[in-house]
């Protein structure tokens, strides 16, 4: 039988979709499970816009242009003109989501063996796209004892080499949740143009800012045009993960160049998808205000369970729809695991993504998790009640284990 490509065997496995098998089982066993692994939010996508979907009066579904539709692009010009942000629809590649984004800017502006530098925890699925391009991420590891604040730009600064071709954040983060400030982003832009580096900047959760905090794009920093790539998508902006809509927005010709091959490769982005997206753009911003005040909720009723845990370390995230946490235990990714094959709590388990598949390093986040806090509040606190009963009863299983001689 012919094998496959060493690529497909040694392909990370993404930490919030590894343990689905489990969760499967778990169900079937009449078990009801509150999912804080993955961020595919409760609330609703708006009505408008799957409206616009089902009465459309399409009598053929065609290919829309490589690029997308430019009606879709120019509204998007009009959206970022709100965050201070001047754009032409010649500036923005609509992808099949992010994912293609980031796929479509790492082909384009890496070759085989070039790095990348990412802070970690990062996303996860960085680790398997970086694989299929052959490179290289060089870690920046951030702790969770500061709410994985950015390390110092000398920290960055230490790990270029002669492969170094750019630096990738996520802002807001996602697995951490940590907020980026305007001056953060300034040093880290600096830093790339001194070395030529391209920055590229994940700004999906643009949205999803609090306690004041507002929101800066790389987009706006000056001087770096040919340096900034972002990745934009409205998955989770309104809440339409299925929709699979995307953007690859940057100013460097050279790479709009690039990515517009590989986008007419793939020859067009979904054509039902760009409809709702171009309709979420007629909206006003009421919804995206109140989506916003359910995530602060709901991120307070994380927060403040997790302080109330025994031994439980995390902090007050900034942004998204995330936070990581630190548990008193051995191995999360076993804890995970026998949350869904033998505990329950009142009919009920939660699932929590293990923290290592977010790290680079070998060994980091072994005792971390993230929770997405993307169910409702009342949800939220069974959940809290789960992973609560759960960690003291986990002790004895971690007691057992450890008595146990290795055979």
């Amino acid at each position: 039988m012919p094998s496959i490509s060493s690529r497909g065997k040694n392909v990370p496995m993404s930490p919030f979709r590894k343990l689905v098998p489990f969760a499967d089982k778990a169900k079937e066993a009449g078990k009801h499970v509150y999912h804080l692994n993955i961020g595919q939010p409760d609330i609703e996508t708006p009505l408008y816009a799957l409206k616009q979907v089902r009465e459309n009066q399409l009598k053929v579904l065609a290919y829309s242009p490589a690029v997308g539709q430019l009606s879709y692009r120019k509204k998007l010009v009009e959206y970022y003109r709100k965050f201070d942000i001047s754009l032409t629809p010649d500036d923005i590649i609509v992808t099949t989501g992010g994912s293609e984004a980031i796929q479509f800017a790492m082909l384009s502006c890496f070759d085989i063996g070039d790095e990348v530098i990412v802070p970690e925890p990062f996303y996860a699925n960085y680790n398997g796209f970086a694989q299929i391009g052959s490179l290289n991420i060089r870690p920046i590891t951030c702790d969770i004892e500061d709410g994985f604040a950015l390390p110092p730009v000398e920290a960055f600064e230490a790990v270029i080499t002669d492969k170094t071709r750019g630096v990738f954040i996520t802002n807001p983060n996602n697995p951490t949740g940590c907020f980026y400030s305007r001056e953060d982003l300034t040093q880290l832009g600096r830093l790339c143009k001194a070395y030529d580096l391209f920055l590229f900047v994940d700004e999906v959760y643009r949205e999803f800012c609090y306690d004041g905090k507002e929101f800066y794009s790389a987009l706006r920093l000056e001087g770096l045009e040919d340096h900034v790539i972002v990745v934009d998508s409205i998955s989770k902006r309104y809440s339409a993960c299925g929709a699979r809509i995307g953007a690859l927005v940057t100013r460097n010709q050279g790479v709009l160049e690039a990515a517009t091959r590989y986008a007419k490769l793939r020859l067009s982005p979904p054509g039902l998808a760009q409809i709702l997206a171009e309709a979420t753009l007629d909206m006003d911003d009421s919804y995206l205000g109140q989506v916003t005040e359910a995530y602060d909720r709901r991120r307070q009723v994380v927060y403040n369970r997790l302080q109330a845990m025994p031994g439980v370390v995390s902090y007050l995230p900034g942004g998204a729809f995330y936070c990581f946490a630190k548990f008193p235990l051995r191995s999360a990714e076993h804890f995970c695991q026998w949350l869904l094959e033998s505990f329950e709590h009142e009919g009920a388990t939660v699932m929590l993504s293990p923290g290592e598949g977010f790290y680079a390093t070998p060994g980091l986040g072994r005792d971390e998790v993230r929770i997405a806090y993307i169910l409702n509040e009342q949800d939220l606190e069974k959940a809290m009640d789960c992973l609560e009963v759960a960690l003291e009863t986990y002790k004895a299983v971690e007691a057992a284990m450890e008595a146990t001689p290795a055979s």
